[in-house]
């Protein structure tokens, strides 16, 4: 019985534990025009992040990265994270406030891989060359903060930082 008990204990902990662990969210992008102004209020640059449904690579870039990243405080100083499913024909509004869809939005970057982040400002220009797939996960997030660095680092007007390639 205590091999039970014992059990049953640690399944609840480990339960709690991811349940506290899952803090943040990308939210999907519905109103890219919103979303720019709230990048713009807090100096930063907005990251869209395309993803495929089914992708387990996209998954794998929102669970261990994007979303514990949205948890953080100094990241949301820096960007305002929102999700595009690349295949989604839902009305959203672009920058402009005009109606478009996650795939043709999706088209005009012209991704050819996902997942693929998108470092972005006000206007919808690319602040930064994309991160695109997810190839070495040990660099990954090296990857995606010098993406983040840079691209904030043109909003803020440091302009010491390299050029994208």
């Amino acid at each position: 019985m205590t091999k039970q008990i014992l059990a049953w204990l640690l399944a609840i902990l480990a339960w709690a534990s991811a349940a506290a662990g899952a803090v943040g969210s990308v939210p999907d992008a519905r109103d890219l025009q919103k979303d720019a102004a709230a990048a713009r209020a807090v100096d930063g640059a907005l990251l869209v992040v395309l993803t495929g449904q089914h992708c387990t690579y996209c998954e794998r870039v929102l669970n261990e990265f994007l979303i514990p990243m949205s948890g953080n405080r100094q990241y949301r100083e820096k960007v305002v994270m929102r999700r595009l499913v690349v295949s989604d024909d839902s009305p959203i509004r672009d920058f402009e406030g005009r109606p478009t869809t996650p795939r043709k939005l999706a088209q005009q970057y012209g991704y050819s891989l996902v997942p693929t982040v998108l470092l972005l400002d006000g206007k919808g220009r690319m602040l930064a060359k994309p991160v695109i797939g997810l190839t070495t996960v040990d660099y990954y997030g090296m990857y995606l903060d010098e993406a983040i660095d840079l691209a904030v680092g043109k909003i803020r007007g440091k302009t010491n930082a390299p050029a994208p390639l």
